[in-house]
Parts: C-alpha cells; structure tokens; sequence
C-alpha cells in the first residue's frame, strides 16, 4: 500500500511536471513567431495587408454580411496596392530618377499590380477586377502561414496545413486561371462602355497593364495563354464546318493582337 500511495504520488508529479511543460511550451512557440514577425517586418505587414485583401474581397461578394459592397471593393484594391508597393520597396529598394530605373521597375510584376489597382480602385465595381488580386493574395499569404506555422510546431493546427497543401496543389491551375482572367477582362471593359459603366480612357490604360503581364519575365501565364487561345481559334477556324464571314473575323482579331502584342522581356 506505501509502494502504491508513492507510485499514485511520483505520477501526479510527473503530471504536474508534463503540464507546465506543456503550458510553457504554448509562450514559447508564440515568442518564436513574434520574433519572427518583428525581424520580418516587411514580410509580416505583407501578411496582414494580404489577408486584409482576401478578407475584402469575400466580404464584397458575399454582400449578406452587411456593409457597403463597393467600401469593400475599395478597401480590397487598396490593401492590394499596399501589398504591391511593400513588395516592390522589397524588390527595389533604392529609388533613382533614370531610365534604367523605370525600366526595371516596370519589370517587376508587382508593379504591374499596383498600376492594376490604381486603375480600377475608382471605377465602377467589377468583380473580375477583383479574382486576381484575391487569389495572388490568398497563394502568397497561406506560403508566409505555413512559415508561421512551422514555428508554432510541426503538428499545429493540421487541418489548416491540409487546405495549404491543397492549395498549393492548384497553384499553376491558379496562376492560369489569373492569366486568363487578366485576358478576358479587356473585353469586358469594352462592352461595360456600352451600358456606360466604364470610361472611354479606361481601355488604353488597361492594355498597358495587359502588354506588361504580357512581357513579364517571371509569370509566364499571360504569353502562355494567348498562345493557346489563338491556336484554338485557329483550329476552330480551320474546320469546314465554319462559316467564311466567321472564319475572316476570326483571322483579323489574330492579326490586330498579334499587332498589338509587346517585345517579350527575356526570362529570368
């Protein structure tokens, strides 16, 4: 009976022990991720300005929330142009008045996303104008949280680290989705100057965005879909069974993109 009594009470020390190891471990791991954060600051302020984004964005499509949808639509653009900006301080940090300078600033794709956030944060609410920052936002800030949660444990929060995964699974579908999005758009702006939901100038200034993710030299998409969007036009085209008033329409619109179509950057 002594022999047990010890044992009962070595084993409620143990426990005891096991506890505030357990409850110390919790401090531990969050001093870990806040000194992360703070010796990443930048990369810490793009989390937030990047959740703020997809948080937004939803908040906008799923209008039964309450609120202003198009506060929202704002909000979600301009936390997109902060993220841009933060990321090209990142990727440039030295500002110079040259020209090499601005050439490689309008290089850089996230300054092809503040100009796209620029352009559509005053005008008429379009919710295509919102998918790519919304999943370029989503993609870039589940990477810096599974960063986060590598510091809380390998075993933190599991369910959250399978919907990481399978996302990042989709990632190129993603990527090619945005590019196709980034395409299609241009049409419908130009229809949205019909039922003058869009300005005349809005056009020519989009197409300067268009022809820069064109020419990108990290996101390949853009390229990579125009070239399969004219090849199945030309397929479809070539088939007997389509009309000829068609198939000249079809082979005009090629020839004015292919026109159109900027000097492609050299890929890095």
């Amino acid at each position: 009976m002594a022999d047990s009594s010890e044992n009962q009470e070595n084993a409620g020390s143990e426990n005891t022990g096991n506890t505030g190891t357990a409850g110390g471990e919790a401090p531990r791991q969050g001093n870990q991720v806040l000194a992360h954060m703070m010796g990443n600051k930048v990369e810490a302020a793009l989390w937030f300005t990047r959740i703020f984004t997809v948080i937004c964005t939803i908040l906008y499509m799923l209008p039964f929330f309450g609120g202003n949808p198009y506060s929202f639509y704002q909000r979600a653009l301009i936390s997109s142009a902060a993220s841009s900006a933060l990321r090209l301080h990142q990727r440039i940090p030295t500002v110079q008045f040259s020209r090499e300078f601005l050439g490689r600033l309008f290089m850089e794709d996230s300054c092809h996303y503040l100009l796209f956030s620029i352009i559509f944060i005053n005008s008429f609410p379009i919710t295509m104008a919102l998918c790519p920052v919304f999943l370029f936002a989503l993609l870039h800030a589940c990477s810096y949280t599974k960063t986060i949660l590598n510091l809380m444990g390998p075993n933190s929060m599991q369910f959250l680290r399978n919907m990481i995964t399978k996302l990042e699974a989709q990632q190129i579908n993603i990527l090619r989705f945005i590019a196709c999005n980034e395409i299609f758009l241009m049409p419908a702006i130009i229809l949205m100057i019909f039922s003058g939901k869009s300005s005349l100038i809005l056009p020519f200034v989009y197409y300067r965005f268009l022809s820069l993710r064109y020419s990108s030299r990290r996101n390949p998409y853009c390229r990579t879909l125009f070239t399969e969007l004219r090849m199945m036009v030309e397929y479809v085209s070539n088939k007997p069974q389509c009309p000829g008033f068609l198939r000249n329409v079809c082979y005009k619109g090629i020839a004015l993109v292919s026109r159109l179509a900027p000097a492609t950057a050299p890929a890095q």
